[in-house]
């Protein structure tokens, strides 16, 4: 399996990015629900988020927000992917903004934990929230 960086949006503060995996291997792959994330700083240290499924506390009306999970199956060379939302918002001055390079996904229960530097950091200000909607097929 293979975590790609996918497309980014961002617009007053409020960012979406895309992460695909990608079934390298030979035989098919299932995913159900959502994938256990997580962020680490620049030192690979853990960032403290509350990751949420869904994006009721961040946001509204973005793409894929109310999707029921569903089973996705990855023959070899096929993707999925993983929408992940926050905002880049500081509310409390005495708090550090926080900034994350890396993130750290467990597809599936039980699986493998597989870690991707971002381009496009995760920059979470002092919210410490981060959204996630659930697996996604990839058409290609």
């Amino acid at each position: 399996m293979r975590l790609l960086e996918g497309v980014g949006n961002a617009a007053m503060g409020l960012r979406v990015a895309e992460i695909q995996l990608v079934n390298c291997g030979a035989q098919p792959y299932v995913l159900e629900g959502y994938p256990q994330v997580s962020l680490r700083d620049d030192r690979n240290d853990p960032v403290q988020a509350a990751v949420q499924h869904g994006w009721a506390d961040i946001t509204s009306g973005g793409p894929g927000e109310d999707a029921a999970p569903e089973q996705v199956t990855l023959a070899p060379g096929q993707a999925a992917s993983v929408s992940l939302v926050w905002r880049n918002l500081v509310t409390d001055s005495t708090v550090p903004a926080v900034t994350a390079r890396i993130v750290e996904i467990e597809p599936r229960p039980g699986a493998p934990r597989l870690w991707l530097r971002l381009g496009a950091p995760v920059d979470l200000g002092n919210t410490g929230k981060l959204g996630i909607g659930p697996w996604t097929a990839v058409a290609r």
